[in-house]
């Protein structure tokens, strides 16, 4: 194991996103997820807003944005629905070596499988608690040799299958001690192929081995530095560093590969590309925003993350997912903010 002894940095390198009232074309509704393609495009899951779709109470405009990194919308995947290739309640994604990209979708308890052109190739998943079967499935990440791990949420368990979706193993009981989960979220492997999985209710990360041996475990509950409110994604770099998303806690945290706390950011965002070209093209609302008090001074009792959060526009508002490319850039999904901060360690 890698120990680190000079703290790490943070650093903002620039914000992409703008809210978008639209079922298609470039801007996020309520965005949980963000990774990039192995072909160097940025595929967003979008939840949409609340409807109905199918005739059952999904989401409507439910879908994935694909863009360039210089910010240029190509396409979108899917829509809202319970049909083949729609998505209900998705959650989060990963690529295989083939570029392939799968989904998990909460609601319909199942993963959906596309190419990286957005052709729908398949599913897999069906709703339980028996082996194989899932409910709620959340984060997902695939090994080297293609294999599959789900975070299947609601059976407090780690599941792990082929492509295909034939049942590999699976690991973890409902509980708060070692290998245990209360409603896990999110998940990521380092270059060993280590597990590290977001305990989201238990307020932890936890390490297992490839097989689900426990490992190790770091964070508690509270607001301090290294404590953690609802975990929701975790991210390890080549280094061996670990980023956590800390929902609850409105901010990114940085551990060493030990478990160290070693730094934390709030958010630095700035003003988007598109957000920058639609106020040259709206002078009445740029001229709004200018007067706009976007770092208010708070009243006393608004002193907790989620009223510091809501208020003061440049700092994370419910950040849900965060991962890393090819580069380790770092990218951080904010759903309630429509947009992705992303970052370098430093």
């Amino acid at each position: 194991m890698t120990t680190h002894t000079a703290p790490a940095k943070i650093d903002y390198v620039r914000t992409i996103g703008t809210v978008s009232n639209s079922p298609t074309g470039r801007g996020f509704a309520n965005p949980v997820d963000a990774v990039v393609s192995p072909s160097g495009l940025l595929f967003v899951l979008n939840r949409g807003p609340v409807g109905t779709a199918a005739g059952q109470n999904a989401v409507c405009w439910a879908r994935i944005g694909t863009y360039t990194l210089d910010e240029y919308f190509v396409g979108d995947i899917g829509t809202g629905g319970l049909e083949d290739g729609a998505f209900a309640q998705p959650t989060m994604m990963a690529f295989d070596s083939d570029a392939n990209l799968y989904v998990t979708d909460e609601r319909s308890n199942r993963v959906s499988i596309f190419d990286d052109s957005g052709k729908y190739i398949g599913k897999w998943g069906a709703a339980g608690s028996e082996k194989g079967e899932l409910n709620g499935p959340a984060g997902i990440a695939i090994n080297k040799n293609n294999q599959v791990y789900v975070v299947d949420q609601h059976n407090d368990r780690i599941q792990k299958f082929t492509t295909d979706g034939d049942f590999i193993t699976s690991w973890g009981t409902s509980g708060n001690g070692k290998g245990q989960f209360n409603m896990p979220w999110g998940i990521d492997l380092d270059s060993d192929e280590n597990v590290y999985v977001a305990d989201w209710r238990n307020d932890r990360i936890q390490k297992f081995s490839a097989q689900g041996d426990f490992l190790a475990t770091f964070g508690e509950s509270g607001d301090g530095e290294g404590q953690l409110n609802r975990p929701s994604g975790v991210a390890v770099d080549k280094d061996g560093y670990i980023f956590v998303c800390d929902w609850g806690n409105h901010r990114i945290q940085l551990f060493g590969a030990d478990g160290s706390f070693q730094n934390l950011t709030k958010g630095s965002a700035t003003l988007s590309k598109w957000a920058i070209e639609f106020l040259e093209a709206n002078a009445d609302e740029a001229a709004t925003r200018a007067t706009a008090n976007l770092t208010p001074e708070l009243p006393p009792h608004f002193n907790t993350p989620y009223h510091i959060a809501t208020q003061t526009e440049a700092i994370f508002w419910g950040p849900t997912s965060i991962r890393l490319d090819a580069e380790d850039n770092l990218y951080v999904t904010e759903v309630s903010r429509h947009r992705i901060q992303i970052f370098k360690r430093g």
